[in-house]
């Protein structure tokens, strides 16, 4: 869905719009609000791979107090407007090329990064990647590698390994067989509570936006096995197979990262953040009480104002251009 201003689709998403840029040939939505002051940096908001931009609608206006917002629907999105350019395209590293080749289209440096849930892969290989394109780093309730016993590691490196390598072609068979079946069911018994927290916190301006967007993925189910098989590839390999590369990454990283995560997350647990900030000491820690997953929209207001106040803190340390606005 797109709108020149969301302002008609409901009144707290004034002044957001939508937009499209050519990138690598090919077309990108975005949407896009300005900053309500000067001197701030852009923030470039980066939703989960099965998502799309519209999962931050609710947070992108009270974001705009600390800069201009940005979130693009990353390729192969299933409710997004952004095309895949071939089958992989969901994977986090093809994702993470794509977000260096869109900054770079828009004149965009020193973005803050804000990656959620499979998106916090994202935005770390991103920033990983690109370094000159990026200032600082949200990452929110991230998909990244926790601890692993070792006889864990040793059963993804050999079971693991050997399902993921057979199993990809298989999911993406079923998915072509029964994916229109299966987003109907997923509408039945669509439940916000799967993620934690308070879903009455939600508005119900993105709650039905939701609703119409799996409406609108049932339209054209022939988008899940591929995002879908790429996501899962992408993300059991990072966190369970894999994960030097990203372990690599999060030691390199060297700009200022703020970790956002909710006690009452069900799909990414303590052991995962204790992990991340052992590792990093350096990055800053917020712990939003009874609150899920749907960190962003669940506490929109209350997200804003944890990021606004981290880089008030970091302003000091920082170049004193303004973000965002150089080429």
């Amino acid at each position: 869905m797109k709108c020149s201003d969301w302002g008609e689709r409901s009144p707290r998403w004034a002044g957001i719009r939508s937009q499209t840029v050519e990138v690598c040939g090919s077309s990108v939505h975005f949407l896009t609000a300005d900053a309500a002051g000067p001197g701030a940096p852009t923030h470039l908001l980066i939703h989960s791979t099965l998502g799309s931009a519209t999962n931050w609608l609710d947070t992108i206006r009270p974001l705009t107090a600390c800069g201009r917002v940005i979130a693009p629907d990353l390729p192969s999105t299933l409710a997004g407007h952004t095309a895949a350019p071939h089958r992989r395209a969901a994977r986090a590293q093809i994702n993470a090329r794509f977000l260096r080749a869109f900054t770079a289209t828009l004149g965009l440096r020193d973005v803050v990064a804000h990656g959620w849930s499979h998106g916090g892969l994202v935005a770390l290989l991103f920033a990983d990647l690109a370094p000159e394109r990026a200032g600082g780093l949200v990452l929110v309730a991230p998909t990244l590698p926790g601890p692993l016993s070792a006889a864990q590691e040793l059963g993804w490196q050999t079971l693991g390994r050997l399902t993921l390598a057979t199993g990809s072609p298989v999911l993406r068979g079923l998915l072509r067989l029964t994916g229109r079946r299966l987003l109907e069911l997923k509408k039945r018994r669509y439940t916000l509570a799967t993620y934690g927290g308070d879903p009455s916190r939600l508005s119900p301006d993105i709650t039905a936006l939701w609703a119409e967007e799996l409406d609108q993925m049932r339209a054209r189910p022939d988008r899940l096995p591929d995002a879908v098989t790429a996501f899962f590839g992408s993300a059991v390999s990072a966190l369970y197979i894999n994960r030097r590369p990203v372990r690599e990454a999060i030691d390199r990283v060297a700009v200022p990262t703020l970790l956002l995560w909710g006690d009452q997350d069900p799909l990414i647990g303590r052991p995962v953040i204790d992990d991340l900030t052992a590792r990093r000491p350096d990055w800053s820690l917020h712990v939003f009480e009874s609150v899920g997953h749907l960190l962003p929209v669940e506490a929109a207001d209350a997200y804003a104002d944890v990021v606004a106040k981290w880089w008030r803190q970091l302003a000091p340390t920082c170049d004193p251009e303004t973000p965002g606005s150089r080429s």
